[in-house]
């Protein structure tokens, strides 16, 4: 993975400068819904590790990614590890989304908009956590039942249990079968999955997405990069081709 800051290598930018392809622009032209990740993509911080830092536990579950990051866990094992860490209180949580309002990336709210404009449907499709996504949701006028992600739960004291394991993106291969999930619900034929990372690129897997736009705004990430339909690393292009193609 390369971090990078305002601009890009120019070995960054042969990737990403260049006009979308005609299949993209026909994708873009018949989507009827589109799906975005929220940490790096819709927003510039990773929800889960902000939330660990509040909770005391920044170092601990860092360090869990990794080794996570390093093969020999799934998604949902990797994720309970995390959380056992964490220990996230009700409360704490609660504290933490009133003391941290949504870091939206530069020009999300805008491209947002001119998609609903358009008649195409946003979800948010996240492995992050439902109760710090819905103020980004609300921030940008999409409805939470439009929500797909992870719920923590909690006992009536305010301690916390689990996380939700119905949710779709609580195990891997999550994102594809929540877009397949929506095809089915809502009839859709053409679903656009945008997001920086690896699971989401996964969800063009098996009926899933017909087509993934890879965002490097806030971190790129070369499986992603060499592998996207489309790879971004701001929202302009995107906005640009909506408002002349669509």
């Amino acid at each position: 993975m390369i971090r990078i800051s305002a601009c890009a290598t120019s070995e960054e930018a042969s990737k990403v400068d260049r006009l979308p392809s005609a299949k993209v622009i026909e994708v873009l032209r018949a989507a009827e819904a589109f799906c975005f990740d929220v940490d790096s993509t819709v927003c510039t911080d990773e929800g889960i590790d902000e939330l660990a830092e509040w909770c005391g536990a920044g170092e601990a579950v860092a360090e869990m990614t990794r080794k996570a990051m390093g093969g020999g866990m799934s998604f949902r094992e990797a994720l309970q590890a995390r959380l056992d860490l964490m220990n996230p209180s009700q409360e704490a949580v609660n504290d933490f989304v009133r003391s941290n309002p949504p870091k939206l990336s530069p020009g999300v709210k805008e491209l947002i908009h001119t998609l609903q404009s358009k008649g195409k449907t946003v979800f948010l499709v996240s492995g992050g956590f439902r109760q710090m996504i819905e103020p980004v949701a609300d921030a940008l006028n999409i409805p939470h039942s439009n929500i797909y992600a992870n719920r923590l739960l909690f006992n009536e004291s305010g301690d916390f249990v689990e996380f939700d394991k119905t949710e779709f993106t609580s195990e891997s291969g999550g994102k594809a079968n929540a877009i397949v999930h929506l095809k089915e619900k809502y009839g859709y034929e053409k679903i656009v999955m945008m997001g920086d990372g690896a699971t989401d690129l996964e969800a063009r897997k098996d009926g899933g997405a017909d087509m993934f736009i890879g965002y490097g705004g806030v971190s790129v990430r070369n499986i992603v990069a060499e592998n996207a339909d489309w790879f971004l690393l701001e929202f302009n292009p995107l906005l640009e081709a909506l408002n002349k193609h669509c």
